[in-house]
């Protein structure tokens, strides 16, 4: 005979992780075949966002995905962007005009600026903070 768990159901309705809202999802779809690369950031996203996840690691993936500025995803796709604004990394660009270059560069190193700024990492950060109490 099996013994009572004791800490109650864990597989039930009430206990299901919830399908992607409209907003996620018609995100999600929006990004569908531009390239490989963002097919692998949605597939990402959606196992991130269907996925059990405990307290433990649903802090730490606040803080990961936007909440340390500096070390986060949100960091790292602000330097992505500026390196494709710029002919010196991207060849891609190399045959614009110089004037185009460079406005090219200049809005991506400010789209840079603008995503590593800490005030925009802090609602995450203290998403993150208060999961753990802290």
């Amino acid at each position: 005979m099996a013994t009572a768990d004791p800490y109650g159901p864990v597989h039930t309705a009430g206990n299901a992780v919830p399908p992607l809202d409209t907003d996620l999802a018609g995100a999600l779809e929006d990004l569908a075949g531009v390239h490989e690369g963002i097919d692998l950031i949605r597939d990402g996203i959606r196992l991130l966002a269907l996925d059990r996840h405990t307290s433990d690691t649903t802090q730490t993936l606040l803080a990961t995905l936007a909440g340390s500025a500096g070390a986060d995803i949100i960091t790292a796709v602000g330097h992505l962007v500026a390196r494709l604004a710029n002919a010196d990394h991207n060849p891609a660009l190399r045959n614009l005009p110089l004037d185009a270059q460079k406005q090219a560069q200049r809005h991506g190193e400010q789209a840079a600026f603008h995503l590593n700024d800490p005030d925009l990492h802090q609602p995450a950060s203290e998403a993150s903070a208060a999961i753990t109490g802290t």
